[in-house]
């Protein structure tokens, strides 16, 4: 039996730090259930709309977001506002394949051009690992808009 993991995030602002990850994995944001949203069409929007319809109070609307790869390959992320914010580091952390088959000073480079692609959608650059073979080919620290730590590998 096949299962299916879905990976949750607790948040402060789950819509925004759910809105940083589609950027960074090029995933969207699912449709309410029952609507189809039209390529290029705002989620946010459509959530709002839909929550309003199903007598969810404006104030608890942007308490969920949710992330989806649109090839169903990859893990769905759940945000959840939280009350507290993060106190300690992660004891899971996603790692970010963003150089699969390149080694060396070409796989480096990759993950340096990927780490000022994501330092510019709000992430932040922690610490590099340089490659020490042959059991670390080196990988990039971050951490998320909220400081949920995470590697480019």
């Amino acid at each position: 039996m096949t299962r299916h993991i879905q990976i949750t995030f607790d948040a402060r602002d789950p819509w925004g730090l759910s809105a940083f990850w589609c950027q960074a994995l090029g995933y969207v944001h699912p449709a309410p259930p029952g609507v189809e949203l039209e390529e290029g069409a705002d989620a946010r929007a459509a959530w709002d709309a839909f929550l309003g319809r199903v007598g969810v109070p404006a104030e608890q609307r942007e308490e969920k977001s949710a992330a989806e790869d649109p090839q169903g390959q990859g893990p769905r992320l759940f945000f959840q506002r939280v009350p507290e914010g993060k106190t300690a580091k992660n004891r899971v952390h996603l790692d970010v394949r963003a150089a699969p088959g390149l080694h060396g000073q070409e796989r480096m480079a990759a993950l340096e051009a990927e780490c000022a692609r994501l330092v510019a959608l709000g992430a932040a650059r922690l610490r590099r690992v340089e490659p020490e073979p042959p059991l670390s080919a080196g990988f990039i620290v971050m951490a998320d808009p909220e400081g949920n730590e995470f590697c480019l590998d």
